[in-house]
């Protein structure tokens, strides 16, 4: 049976003709962010790809360490009848025995697991030396005291002749280029780079309203699409990772230009991007023949206090009014996300006079110390290391795509 003409719905002329020139105008606005988008990939994209990528590989600097140096960074662990570790006393004692002339002990990495040795940082503080400024790990094996070897891993002004591990960190934070230069520059193609990104999703935006299409690849599609249709849900899916742990490379960067918008919305107790102690924090002056307290007491005093997570790192005072400062994670009583705990702690005293929890405090501070937990996906254990992983990989596969599509477009348009 036909319809009735009466029952089709009557298309208003001027409601149609206003939705083509909305839509008109959001295509224009597009070819705008199009624009936008294109430049700072081709400027941003090529240095973001190699950020990117060494970033995803650091996510296991401790892991590839073990891997690429056993000889040095991995230990025999004895039998459990037999295991008995050495004090912090014995164990500095012996990395004492092997620094190199004129240096000084900075800080001490604690194992993360049995069967890996304690990293000692020592810098050479003497003018007359040509190696002034050069840092150095000695790993000592805790069971046994023994010297494992000696590792130049920062040599001062050079970025060659250093291990593959020191050389990808370099190259992820400075660009090889130093902390004044690289690391600011780093900074701002990281800011680039949150806008590229965003435009990006912009561009991304079905303006049809198609969210599958734009979700998905076409199936038994060519070349051209394929290459379209994985810059494109690469770039989406990898957004909400990518767009936090830019964030926070722009943060460890440029961290005084960060604290001013922080402090524009809430109060910051934490001095700086790397330091939760305060400056101001002092030991007591030194008495007469008095001496600083060993590490293990130290380390021992906080145990008691603070039994809760595990040891991380122990920095060594710099002078004679400076603290302890001892460092411990996965402390969940604080936080399963940002359980860190440091501590300043008296050198000839042993007082505690700083406990800092990161992640308490004001919504600015909260906000600052989930910053590095993210970058480095250590706040969501596996699942965030894997996912920051992901993110870095998808750097270069989203340079790569965007040139190739840009090639694309270029070649089409002369073809006209």
């Amino acid at each position: 049976m036909q319809q009735p003409l009466d029952d089709f719905p009557v298309l208003n002329p001027m409601t149609t003709a206003k939705a083509d020139t909305h839509l008109t105008k959001l295509k224009a606005r597009r070819k705008l962010w199009l624009d936008v988008h294109l430049y700072l990939g081709l400027i941003a994209g090529a240095i973001l790809a190699v950020v990117g990528l060494t970033g995803g590989i650091l996510v296991f600097y401790q892991e590839m360490q073990e891997v690429l140096n056993p000889e040095l960074a991995v230990v025999s662990v004895p039998p459990e009848n037999q295991k008995q570790l050495h004090s912090l006393d014995d164990i500095v004692a012996a990395a004492e025995t092997a620094k190199p002339q004129g240096s000084r002990f900075f800080k001490v990495y604690y194992p993360r697991k049995p069967d890996v040795a304690y990293k000692f940082l020592y810098f050479v503080r003497a003018e007359s030396q040509a190696d002034n400024g050069d840092g150095y790990y000695i790993f000592v094996d805790p069971y046994t005291t023994q010297v494992k070897g000696l590792q130049l891993w920062h040599p001062k002004d050079r970025y060659w002749g250093r291990p593959l591990v020191s050389f990808i960190m370099q190259l992820h934070w400075c660009l090889l280029s130093g902390k004044k230069i690289g690391g600011v520059l780093n900074g701002i193609l990281a800011v680039l780079s949150v806008i590229s990104l965003l435009t990006g999703l912009i561009v991304w935006w079905p303006l049809t309203g198609k969210f599958k299409q734009a979700l998905t690849f076409k199936r038994h599609a060519g070349a051209v699409r394929f290459n379209f249709d994985l810059h494109k849900t690469v770039g989406f899916y990898s957004a909400v990772v990518l767009l936090p742990v830019l964030f926070s490379g722009i943060y460890f960067n440029l961290p005084d230009q960060v604290n001013v918008l922080v402090k524009l919305l809430s109060t910051t107790d934490r001095p700086n991007a790397f330091s939760t102690i305060p400056a101001e924090i002092h030991s007591s002056p030194p008495q007469a023949g008095r001496q600083p307290v060993s590490f293990s007491t130290v380390e021992a005093i906080v145990q008691e206090r603070y039994p809760a997570g595990k040891l991380w790192m122990l920095n060594a005072p710099k002078n004679r009014e400076d603290v302890y400062t001892v460092m411990k994670k996965d402390v969940t009583e604080i936080s399963r996300f940002t359980g860190y705990r440091d501590f300043a702690v008296d050198q000839y005293s042993g007082e505690i006079l700083k406990v800092y929890d990161r992640g308490s405090g004001s919504a600015g501070d909260i906000f600052l110390d989930w910053q590095w937990p993210v970058h480095s996906g250590h706040a969501f254990g596996w699942t965030g290391r894997i996912l920051v992983l992901l993110s870095g990989l998808a750097c270069p596969v989203l340079y790569v795509t965007g040139v190739i599509r840009w090639l694309q477009k270029r070649k089409a348009k002369q073809a006209k």
